[in-house]
């Protein structure tokens, strides 16, 4: 499986600090917006990464990331979206990159606590298709909202105003090599954008999506208040794991 991380887009929501840097290149308490999505791929044993990002600080990525060495990598790779035709114009970008293999697309602005090992290793076995990761919010009126029978997913409605569950979908997804067919039948969205909630209600309508419920806190980082939430959570996160691994080298010692 490869991975795409889409990291593309004007952070218009973050001005005056995205003026001038791309909104991913921002600060999650002590590390780059960016550096969280990625590590979440390696974590699960993604290797062969591709950055989605797009704008006047695409240049940035490469200094920043150079070939991937903070994580242990020893290649990345970038490709570029000019202008903002969505995250499923995004997508299509990878196509070459994919070579008829899966994908794992993580949004660069999505922040999670624990791992997605489980739910790749889950999409192995599956065979295809697509799968989606779904988190309980308190405030589903926000995102992508799926309407449930069981392990079925029916329908996801973008920010519906009466949603039918209570869960989000996160920007956490895996898609098998139609995935580039089904962006090629997409029509823009009233915001001019190919969407990614058209890309999975093609394969509910197929019967080729599954969903997996995230491990720990989620959230997106693309508003004043996420941002900051996510920086929180982030310290809180790192300073137990610090405390953790204290107690257990006092344990040692004793």
């Amino acid at each position: 499986m490869k991975g795409v991380v889409l990291a593309g887009g004007l952070g218009t929501r973050l001005l005056p600090l995205t003026a001038v840097t791309n909104k991913h290149l921002l600060p999650i308490y002590n590390q780059p917006m960016i550096y969280y999505p990625i590590q979440t791929m390696v974590n699960a044993g993604i290797k062969d990464i591709m950055i989605v990002t797009g704008g006047n600080s695409a240049g940035d990525f490469l200094k920043l990331l150079k070939n991937g060495k903070p994580f242990g990598l020893k290649h990345l790779n970038y490709t570029y979206q000019e202008g903002e035709g969505g995250i499923a114009d995004a997508l299509s970008l990878v196509e070459d990159f994919a070579d008829n293999e899966p994908i794992c697309v993580i949004l660069g602005d999505n922040i999670i606590e624990g791992n997605i090992c489980k739910a790749v290793r889950d999409y192995h076995q599956q065979g295809g298709g697509a799968k989606i990761m779904l988190k309980k919010v308190p405030d589903p009126q926000r995102f992508g909202v799926p309407q449930l029978d069981g392990r079925r997913v029916l329908r996801i409605e973008e920010k519906p105003s009466h949603p039918k569950s209570d869960y989000a979908v996160i920007g956490i997804y895996m898609y098998d090599s139609e995935v580039f067919n089904i962006i090629r039948t997409l029509v823009p969205s009233g915001r001019g954008e190919l969407e990614i909630t058209d890309v999975n209600n093609a394969y509910i309508e197929r019967g080729e999506i599954t969903w997996e419920e995230l491990d720990g806190w989620w959230t997106d980082a693309g508003t004043f208040e996420s941002l900051l939430h996510a920086s929180n959570l982030a310290a809180e996160t790192g300073a137990n794991k610090l405390e953790n691994k204290d107690a257990a080298q006092a344990g040692h010692v004793h």
